[in-house]
């Protein structure tokens, strides 16, 4: 039986304004998560530099 996966928080990410949902490797620092991606946390790195 498939779980519904409405009820899970939601965030925007920096790099490309996209929602993404929590996920269990996130669990810890939720707080903290602001890239849905490794891909859009290297390229936020590189629009800075």
């Amino acid at each position: 039986m498939a779980h519904a996966k409405s009820h899970l928080p939601t965030k925007i990410c920096k790099t490309c304004e996209r929602p993404f949902t929590w996920r269990k490797k996130w669990e810890r620092n939720w707080d903290e998560v602001r890239y849905c991606s490794v891909r859009c946390k290297t390229q936020s790195k590189r629009l800075t530099d």
